[in-house]
């Protein structure tokens, strides 16, 4: 499980170093298009679609959310790793963190360096 929390903690770090990039005004005019603000009142139009789901989508995970979502997984496999080892009655907290870890390492599944042996 070690090489599988380094592996983890690469592919947040990735999330992080590409959502702080990104910048952090994302908002959706319209049905179909998103627009960062960039300095006072000018924007910028980044993307646009055929439908209403694509820009709902691109302003619901913006980079806020995204760091957001990086902090508290880092929690959880910081609070995992501490349990691992401890006995919960016939369930060790070890498999419970493991199982965790897991689950938390599946929606990167289809990045470079992700075993099939840690898929839950």
């Amino acid at each position: 499980m070690d090489e599988l929390v380094r592996w983890l903690g690469a592919q947040l770090d990735e999330d992080e170093r590409i959502a702080r990039r990104a910048g952090d005004s994302f908002r959706q005019i319209g049905e179909t298009g998103v627009i960062v603000a960039t300095e006072g009142d000018r924007a910028e139009e980044c993307a646009s679609a055929n439908w209403a789901g694509v820009a709902a989508h691109i302003v619901t995970h913006d980079p806020a959310r995204v760091l957001r979502e990086v902090a508290a997984k880092r929690q959880i496999i910081e609070r995992c790793t501490r349990v691992q080892g401890l006995l919960l009655d016939d369930f060790t907290a070890e498999r419970l963190a493991d199982d965790v870890l897991a689950l938390l390492a599946l929606p990167y599944a289809d990045r470079p360096g992700y075993r099939e042996e840690w898929r839950p």
